[in-house]
């Protein structure tokens, strides 16, 4: 900056004149660290300087109060914050001589409302003031804070402009003997119009100011005498003496936000004001505009008695009234008309019938204050209107706060209001919704607030809020407001003429007076004059002057020539500048700068602009001066009917919208002539998309109803549809101008296409619209004709007609001779009608297709609907063909338009046809098993065919895939219980309407049951689950065989109640055959069922090992003949009788044999009577067999097996894009690498063998596989059946039955997929010696010494790997119960022993003393090994054997031994050399140490489970060695057991 520097101006301290440009910089001292902060635009006053950041935060140095800034210490500087516009989003500033002007764009207010306080911002009074009576209380808000206004507002952002409730419209709290000022209201707003004079004089006479002028010329403000401040001047000098406390008030504000106290005004507001933003709707719940009960009574009585004049007078009514005059009236109408000063209209901005001044004799609208009433801030007590202080607050992001007063105000209006989307062209086009903020001094009225004080802080000009207000600017004193309907409104000082029009001074903004037809789009102040840019007759821009003059030829010191123009007046001479795109004032100086017309670019722009900006005026005249006014009248809704108004509403809405966006257009097209030009920013171009949504929400179904009435009423119902064709119109005058601009660039330039696809869109909407026009217009006319009977019920706004065969042109086949055929195709529905009545086939779900069989001829059409299908025959082929078209063209369109369209397109496929295939919804009205259902979903030639949903009137739903109109594939399916009061619950796989394969239902009663279903009955193996909801007592779980609905085959039940476990066959929900019960108590039967109890022959075991084998009958009774074995070898056999645990009654033989014979009687064991392995969970592996396409084991092609394999896959997982939660990503993909079938053409060699068991992992790791589902559901069942109640020693052998069942039965399944694979046992050769999996060494181990390598094929080896680590819990805690005793045994032994020292324990072994370490290795240092060292000689063979216990399979625990081997062979060879062998006599004692050091848990279940289920093949060699030595170690400790407790337990250990 540079120049004056006096008062601090240009920022830089210790200099008066800064001669030189100096930059400044702007710092943000709030943020860590300090920032710079980048300046978009910067103003300058006569003492002070704002700048405008990109933050749209405003910075402000230099002196005085124009600074906005909480100081008194001046001057400043340093640019600081102006704090009271934080927060907002200020998009203009500008600077007078001595006051500063700020425009800020808010967002409007979703739920805007105003806080309540109960005090007062300013003086700290309470706002309301209690009385008591004698039987009541009166309440009074009739606070009056002597401030007035906030002289100086706290950081919060807390509002100017201090409102007292006292003041209202009203005159009963006037003084009686006021004096009335001779300069009044009407004196003072002069040039508002005619229509104002009536209701000034009446608000002139009810406001409690009076206005006078004082000898000096000035006005001065008096209170009246019910004030406690009677004149100015004590206010004045009270307000002086608190000057010196305004910041230490500012702390101690309590109000937020520009909050002000309630008002009785709000009470007496129009119960039709709402307190929403312009984003807020109208439901279509609200019918009508009726009065609601806030009116009067003689009101409503009037208003209905002239319902008739009312509808014959509402549309010839049309004010010539101003449509930018004040917006905010507030004030009701003595006798209770409606006000719609912010009537809410769907999809679109406010409309505010009360913006104009309306004579209110005999009318039913609000009427207007004058906007001199209007004042923002006096010392007068101006009622604050709630919407604008909201509105002002919502300039705030997010700010919305509510209070009860608005909630109250807005139960009032009848039809509940919602909030519409933001509107798209926000962020793309200027916001309209503005506010113009002012400060500093005011002497010349030059900050609009309607009073002369100073505003040390920046305070709303209330009367600007809902002007649209694009442009702000302003002189030495005054200031200039301009709008997007391009009006100047004016303030402050017109001592030269330079505000425009008479009023001389003006406190408050005024229009400047210029002529209707003028258009201002820019504008500039200077010292004393003001420059307008307007709209010439052909578009080339003109400018008009107004303000003191300059001379010509005079001396340069005294230019003036005292002389001025007091309205705006046109400067001929500047026609020859050309086309001007902005103007300056500054000083006594104007500035205009133009552009060349280069290619006529520059004047088809500024004709496009003008063309926008004079649409966006007539638009905004129609909205305020018709619209808005019809709105208003209750008897409009008599007059068109219900459905017609709440379409009325709704086009009012549309056009409301379109109008706000052509006033945003207008304004981006202003600001694209004043800056880049760059033809890509053009929103029209860039941005088609807005315009043409937008065109297309302007609904033509209103026209209709507006026609029916024109015989009655024909001028005005012409004038309306005409209006609303309007807007349509303007279509046409986008695509000339698009083309004419077009021409301005080569036809190769990326622009010139830019706007050729531009221009093209329009182009088809126009047609789009002009096409809508004929069709509405041909529908009027047919139902203007029709004759039918009953056609109200089909008439609706948006149908259109397209054909009708009153001619004959089509008929029904084999009709009968009297009958009367009448066909009528709309644009959503083909009607059939017969005398009195008619048939509606929605066309969404009509399919037509053209007949050429010879015994119908060549003229029939046949016409499918989802409940029925008829035959058509046209009176010609070409009447056939104009049928045809026509229908697959509106079945198009109704299609191409979507289910909730919004809009009718005009899209056709190719070949004319519309899809076979398509989505649509249908209400089944036949009787049968759809009856009042309503299906929406896929259709396929009249049939419900695949993704949908189908509901019942009863609440019965279905949602899932549909084939042939039935449910086929997987579905969810809800039925209500009307018992219960509850729904039950399907969901799984359907066929042909029958629930069928695997699924899950959850009854009322609790059930759970999951498993396979078959027209709709459990087949197959499932689970059922019954919890505490079906019965406390009856809780239970069953998982088995189903067959028709019950439960038939071998089966586990838990019956949690009754503590017993039952494992067997089932018939008929009973169990049946052999099976095995087990208790709570430890008691395990066997033996064989009938009829649900356990008869015959069976067998009893105990937990102290006690057996019973013997006959029992109910409840197991023993009851017969039988032999009760005793745990020490004792018997009892004869006749029993009784409950076990209870007393039995015996007669018969006990023996007790001798020792040697003990060993001679073979007790029962356990299993005798049980289902055996190969007989469980049959239905398990028939289902996946199933699953890939075999009926029966082993019996189908295995192609197709992988085919099914494969589709089954893809099938599950589209169902899974549903719910994406339940698939990780790795999931996904192992998916996808599963749905490829492996391909292995002949023998199966080593290398496919490993892809083969690759292939294995990944299918049993995914359920969605039927391997996967298989492995799973076995997992299920065996911890089902062992688990538990389960649990018992005496399954054991059962359990490992069952597993190499599993193993034999899943291998029979891969080898059908895999028909190379070698049987069971079988060798594959292999050409290399080594392998990447821990089997293979094992198997290579152990054929080391056969001449040919290879490996062998088993089930265990092949799926062991997979299955045992799912089952290894269950199984293994059999082994520990079985082997308890001898683990006890063991590991007191293993604790006795490793007490002692290394070479103790080596000694005590038999270990030969070279094989004892004489020192070991401890982190690479070498120790002796002493006689008290423990726990260190193969210390790598200890650990490694300690890993037996975290490996699962036999396998892999052998693995585990193996490599102790080897650790033991290494530490040895250190010792004597590498050529050592090993014989068995050296390698049993080392091995017992490691045993004994290792102190492994359970080694004998350990070494059990490796001997069940390990190979023979496995267990030869070293393995089976070292697998023996184990077993031999167990034998050893039993020994050992016997030969300590038969010594004294004090003898050392060294001396045995």
């Amino acid at each position: 900056m540079w120049g004056e520097n006096s008062h601090g101006q240009c920022g830089i301290s210790g200099m008066d004149q800064v001669p030189n440009p100096t930059p400044v910089s702007v710092v943000d001292g709030e943020t860590h660290p300090p920032q710079l902060v980048q300046v978009l635009n910067v103003a300058c006053g006569a003492q002070h300087t704002l700048a405008l950041s990109r933050k749209h935060e405003v910075w402000a140095w230099g002196s005085g109060c124009q600074l906005g800034l909480v100081t008194n210490i001046f001057p400043v500087w340093t640019p600081q914050k102006v704090e009271h516009l934080v927060g907002r989003y200020v998009v203009q500033i500008a600077c007078g001589g001595f006051h500063s002007l700020a425009l800020v764009q808010f967002l409007p207010s979703q739920a805007a409302s105003q806080q309540a306080q109960d005090r007062c911002g300013q003086c700290k009074q309470s706002l309301y003031t209690m009385t008591e009576k004698d039987d009541h209380v009166i309440i009074s808000d009739e606070h009056y804070c002597p401030l007035g206004v906030e002289l100086a507002d706290s950081k919060q952002g807390r509002r100017s402009g201090q409102s007292s409730p006292a003041q209202t419209p009203q005159t009963k709290n006037s003084s009686s003997n006021s004096q009335v000022s001779p300069l009044t209201l009407k004196n003072m707003c002069a040039g508002q119009g005619s229509s104002f004079e009536s209701q000034q004089s009446t608000t002139s006479q009810e406001t409690q100011l009076d206005i006078a002028v004082s000898e000096a010329g000035h006005v001065r403000l008096r209170r009246t005498k019910s004030t406690p401040y009677p004149d100015e001047q004590a206010l004045k000098d009270y307000l002086k003496r608190i000057s010196d406390q305004t910041l230490a008030e500012q702390a101690d504000a309590t109000s937020v936000g520009g909050s002000h106290p309630p008002s009785r005004q709000s009470s007496l507001t129009c119960p039709f004001r709402s307190n929403q933003s312009d984003e807020l709707t109208l439901r279509p719940s609200s019918p009508t505009l009726s009065k609601p009960d806030g009116i009067t009574a003689s009101a409503r009585q009037r208003s209905a008695s002239d319902t008739v004049t009312d509808r014959k007078q509402s549309l010839h009514f049309l004010p010539t009234l101003d449509s930018t005059s004040d917006d905010s009236s507030q004030h009701s109408s003595v006798d209770g008309g409606i006000c719609l000063s912010e009537l809410l209209i769907s999809n679109g901005c406010l409309f505010e019938s009360c913006e104009e001044g309306v004579e209110t004799a005999g009318m039913d609208f609000c009427p207007a204050d004058s906007l001199q009433t209007k004042k923002s801030t006096s010392l007068t007590d101006i009622t604050l209107v709630d919407a604008e202080a909201r509105a002002r607050r919502g300039s705030f992001p997010g700010f919305s706060p509510v209070s009860p007063s608005d909630s109250h105000r807005t139960n009032n209006l009848r039809g509940a209001v919602t909030t519409s989307s933001t509107s798209e062209s926000r962020n793309l086009l200027p916001s309209l919704y503005t506010e113009v903020w002012s400060w500093g001094r005011g002497q010349e009225g030059q900050l609009g607030h309607g009073d002369y004080l100073p505003r040390l802080q920046p305070l709303c000009i209330k009367s600007l809020s809902k002007k649209e207000v694009v442009k702000i600017t302003a002189g030495a004193n005054h200031s200039l407001a301009l709008t997007a309907q391009c009006q100047i409104y004016s303030w402050g000082s017109d001592k030269f003429g330079q505000l425009g029009h008479m009023n001389a001074p003006c406190t408050v903004p005024n229009l400047t007076m210029v002529s209707d037809s003028i258009r201002v789009w820019d504008v500039a102040a200077g010292q004393t004059h003001t420059l307008l840019l307007a709209d010439g007759d052909c578009y080339q821009p003109i400018l008009y002057y107004s303000g003191e003059q300059v001379l010509e030829n005079t001396d340069s010191a005294h230019p003036l020539s005292g002389t001025y123009t007091q309205t705006p007046t046109l400067l001929p001479f500047c026609m020859n500048i050309g086309y001007v795109s902005q103007v300056f004032g500054g000083g006594l100086n104007c500035f205009a700068l133009a552009d060349q017309n280069a290619m006529g670019f520059i004047a088809t722009v500024h004709e496009l602009a003008s063309a926008e900006r004079k649409f966006y005026c007539i638009l905004s005249k129609v909205k305020s001066q018709i619209l808005s006014l019809l709105l208003a009248r209750a008897s409009l809704a008599l007059s068109l009917g219900q459905s017609s108004m709440l379409l009325f509403q709704e086009m009012a809405g549309s056009f409301s919208k379109l109008c706000h966006l052509t006033g945003q257009h207008s304004v981006s097209l202003t600001n694209f002539l004043q800056r880049g030009k760059v033809i890509k920013t053009l929103v029209l171009i860039k941005n088609t998309g807005i315009f043409i949504d937008t065109y297309k929400e302007q609904k033509l179904e209103l026209i209709q109803s507006l026609l029916e009435s024109k015989d009655k009423n024909p001028s005005p119902c012409d004038l309306l549809v005409n209006l609303f064709y309007m807007p349509l119109q303007h279509l046409h005058g986008y695509n000339r101008l698009l083309l004419k601009l077009a021409n301005c660039f080569e036809v190769n330039t990326e622009e010139y296409q830019w706007i050729q696809n531009g221009c093209s869109k329009y182009e088809a909407l126009a047609r789009l619209v002009s096409k809508q026009r004929k069709d509405a217009e041909a529908t009027f006319n047919f139902w203007k004709n029709f004759k039918g009977k009953n056609s109200e019920s089909l008439r609706k706004p948006s149908r259109r007609l397209v054909c009708e065969s009153s001619n004959k042109a089509l008929t029904l086949q084999n009709a009968g001779r009297f009958s009367a055929s009448w066909f009528i195709l709309f644009s959503d529905v083909l009607v059939h009608a017969q005398f009195s009545s008619h048939y509606i086939y929605p066309l969404a779900t009509l399919w037509v297709e053209p007949i050429s069989d010879e015994s119908l001829g060549l003229l029939a059409l046949k016409l499918t609907t989802p409940e029925d299908s008829f035959v058509v025959l046209a009176s010609s082929p070409l009447e056939k063909g104009k049928w045809l078209r026509a229908i697959n063209q509106a079945i198009d369109d109704v299609l191409a338009a979507g289910l909730n369209r919004r809009t009718r397109g005009s899209r056709s496929s190719q070949n004319g046809d519309p899809p076979v295939s398509r989505t649509s919804t249908y209400t089944f009205s036949k009787e049968g098993r759809l009856k009042d259902a309503l299906y929406e979903g896929r259709w396929l030639s009249g049939k419900p065919h695949g993704k949908g949903i189908l509901k019942w009137p009863d609440g019965t739903v279905y949602c899932g895939t549909f084939k042939n109109g039935l449910e086929d594939g997987f579905g969810d399916y809800m039925m209500p219980n009307t018992t219960l009061n509850k729904f039950e619950r399907y969901q799984g796989h359907w066929k042909e309407g029958k629930m069928h394969g695997f699924g899950t239902y959850w009854h009322a009663s609790g059930e759970v049951y999951e498993g396979s279903f078959r027209e709709n009955m459990r087949h197959g193996h499932g689970m059922l689950r019954s919890g505490k909801l079906a019965s406390p007592s009856s809780s239970s779980v069953f998982v088995g065989q189903w067959v028709q609905g019950k439960r038939t085959g071998y089966g586990v039940c838990d019956d949690f109640s009754s503590g017993e476990k039952y494992m067997g066959i089932w018939l008929d929900d009973q169990r049946h055959g052999d099976g095995v019960v087990i208790t709570q108590f430890g008691l395990y039967y066997e033996g064989n069922f009938s009829n649900n109890k356990m008869m015959g022959n069976g067998t009893l075991l105990c937990d102290d090992d006690t057996v019973f084998e013997g006959e029992f009958s109910e409840d197991w009774t023993l009851c017969g003949k039988g032999v009760l074995f005793m745990p020490n070898g004792d018997s009892l056999d004869g006749v029993f009788d009784g409950h076990w645990g209870t007393g039995l009654r015996v007669a018969g033989t006990f023996t007790k044999p001798f020792e040697t014979l003990r060993r001679e009687i073979k007790m029962p064991v356990a299993g005798q009577h049980a289902v055996p392995a190969e007989e469980k969970w049959k239905a398990v592996f028939e289902e996946c067999w199933g699953r890939q396409g075999c009926e029966t084991p082993e019996q189908g092609v295995y192609e197709r097996a992988w085919e099914n394999i494969a589709i089954s896959l893809t099938a599950r997982r589209r169902q899974q894009r549903d719910r994406p939660e339940e698939l990780s990503r790795s999931q996904t993909k192992m998916l996808e690498s599963l749905e490829v079938i492996p391909q292995h053409v002949g023998p199966v060699t080593a290398d496919s063998y490993n892809n083969i068991r690759r292939y294995l992992m990944k299918a049993c790791d995914t359920p969605l596989h039927p391997l996967g589902w298989l492995l799973e559901t076995l997992v299920t069942v065996y911890r089902m059946t062992y688990v538990g109640v389960g649990s018992n020693r005496r399954l054991l052998q059962q359990a490992v039955e069952e597993i190499q069942s599993y193993l034999t039965r899943i291998f029979q399944i891969v080898r059908f997929l895999f028909p190379g694979l070698p049987e069971d046992g079988g060798f594959i050769l292999d050409s290399s010696t080594s392998s990447d999996e821990g089997t293979d060494s094992l198997n290579s181990s152990t054929h080391s010494e056969t001449p040919q390598h290879g490996l062998i094929v088993s089930s265990s080896s092949l799926l062991l790997p997979v299955l045992l680590p799912r089952l290894y819990p269950p199984l293994f805690t059999l082994y520990t119960l079985e082997k308890e005793r001898e683990e006890e045994v063991y590991w007191n032994c293993v604790l006795r022993l490793n007490k002692q020292p290394d070479l103790a324990l080596l000694a005590f072994l038999g270990v030969q003393q070279k094989f004892w370490p004489v020192s070991i290795s401890v982190l690479g240092e070498i120790k002796q090994v002493l006689p008290i060292t423990k726990d260190v000689c193969f210390a790598t063979a200890v650990e490694t054997l300690q890993q037996i216990s975290t490996a699962f399979t036999p396998s892999d625990k052998l693995q585990v031994i193996q490599l102790t081997f080897e650790e033991v062979t290494q530490d040895v060879q250190a010792l004597l050399g590498q050529e050592f062998l090993w014989c068995m006599d050296d390698l049993f004692p080392i091995f017992l140490y490691v045993v004994l050091r290792a102190r492994i848990r359970n080694l004998g279940s350990e070494v059990s489970l490796i001997e069940d289920l390990t190979d023979s093949s496995l267990q030869l060699g070293q393995l089976g060695f070292m697998l023996t030595t184990l077993k031999v170690r167990m034998k050893l400790q039993f020994l050992y057991h016997f030969f300590f407790h038969t010594h004294s337990g004090t003898r050392n250990i060294t001396t045995f």
